[in-house]
């Protein structure tokens, strides 16, 4: 199972970027496709998650109201649309996915991560 996450780049704050991640391999069920983010000397921390079963999205506060998730289950690909981006929201970001390999179980998934850079 891979992650193949694209987007991202330098923009001004005020400005928009869009992330999206493609999931391929062979899973049984697709639970949950998301993203993180990593600032330098921070921990990861959740921005936006999507749970593709019942359509239900979680948010950050810090990007309630700017950032919106969406996913296509035909596809296996999820997105992040990013809006009034600020200085504060400059990291990596990491998709993520939880899915279900068979009688193996549930398993967590990462991309490999992309830049966001935003300037004041």
């Amino acid at each position: 199972v891979q992650l193949q996450a694209s987007g991202g780049g330098l923009v001004q704050a005020g400005g928009s970027l869009r992330l999206s991640c493609a999931a391929s391999g062979k899973f049984s069920r697709l639970n949950v496709m998301g993203w993180y983010r990593q600032a330098p000397g921070k921990e990861r921390e959740l921005v936006a998650t999507i749970n593709t079963r019942i359509d239900s999205a979680r948010y950050a506060d810090s990007v309630k109201g700017r950032f919106t998730t969406s996913r296509d289950n035909a596809k296996n690909t999820v997105d992040l649309q990013m809006n009034n981006l600020k200085p504060e929201d400059t990291a990596i970001y990491y998709c993520h996915m939880n899915a279900r390999l068979g009688v193996l179980g549930d398993y967590n998934f990462w991309g490999q991560g992309t830049q966001v850079t935003v300037s004041s």
